[in-house]
């Protein structure tokens, strides 16, 4: 049987920590064996108990030291330890200073937990890749993520990870916008083992909720070039392709 990926987690929200222990109680190849709830009592236990365990999560924004502390701190005393950043705080600057400490990933709170649970999973596997984060996809997802949550759309609702999904997509790989329904329905659905109807559904779903709860200044701002805001919102592949193209303009201001 396979060794299990043992976890060291360092986060002042009590409730985020019992549920992340709570997901991964009976799980297969992880297990949250070590937590810590500010960056102080964290240094102390990744110092401690270094030869035990895998991986951490660690916050940054916490009382008595923060994250940025935890890492310089692991950098000065030689620990190398995989670590993904867990925060709410996305600030690009930040995310290039984090990175400069070989983080592995940097996933943005709040996420859903089996987010969590596959970034772990990636990071456990690139053990002889280079540890430094990829910026480009980091960033990205994390602008997606953060787009879709002001524009309304809930997480836990199948619809948001499509849109989420085929956004990046669209990005990646512009030449799929003449094929929404021919390549990027079916692309979708395959992923996440489901019909190419469920997607569109799921799709429509989303937007329809996006409408009636999202920021409408941002709306506007976004689609009202496109679509007739007051009229009619847009069509799924109106909503994924006009979100890629600004996403693209602004990534194209900061440099990315």
């Amino acid at each position: 049987m396979m060794d299990k990926i043992k976890v060291l987690m360092v986060d002042d929200n009590l409730n985020l920590v019992a549920m992340v222990k709570e997901y991964f109680k009976n799980h297969e190849t992880i297990s949250v064996d070590y937590e810590a709830y500010d960056g102080e009592q964290g240094i102390k236990l990744i110092d401690k108990e270094k030869d035990h365990y895998d991986l951490i999560i660690l916050d940054l924004i916490m009382p008595k030291k923060d994250g940025i502390y935890v890492l310089e701190e692991m950098k000065k005393r030689g620990i190398s330890k995989k670590v993904i950043v867990a925060t709410s705080y996305n600030a690009s600057e930040v995310i290039r200073e984090v990175s400069e400490y070989g983080v592995n990933y940097f996933i943005l709170k709040p996420f859903e937990l089996p987010d969590l649970e596959k970034r772990i999973l990636e990071a456990n596997r690139k053990k002889e890749e280079s540890k430094n984060i990829d910026f480009y996809y980091n960033n990205l997802q994390i602008s997606i993520t953060k787009m879709l949550h002001e524009l309304g759309i809930p997480s836990h609702i199948k619809g948001y990870q499509y849109i989420r999904e085929g956004i990046g997509i669209i990005f990646e790989r512009p030449e799929t916008i003449g094929g929404i329904t021919k390549e990027l329905y079916p692309e979708l659905a395959d992923k996440f083992d489901t019909t190419v109807s469920r997607v569109e559904r799921a799709i429509r779903h989303a937007i329809e909720v996006s409408w009636n709860r999202g920021n409408w200044a941002l709306m506007e701002e976004i689609f009202g070039h496109s679509v007739d805001i007051d009229k009619a919102k847009p069509t799924n592949s109106e909503f994924i392709v006009t979100i890629a193209d600004k996403l693209r303009l602004d990534f194209h201001k900061v440099g990315c």
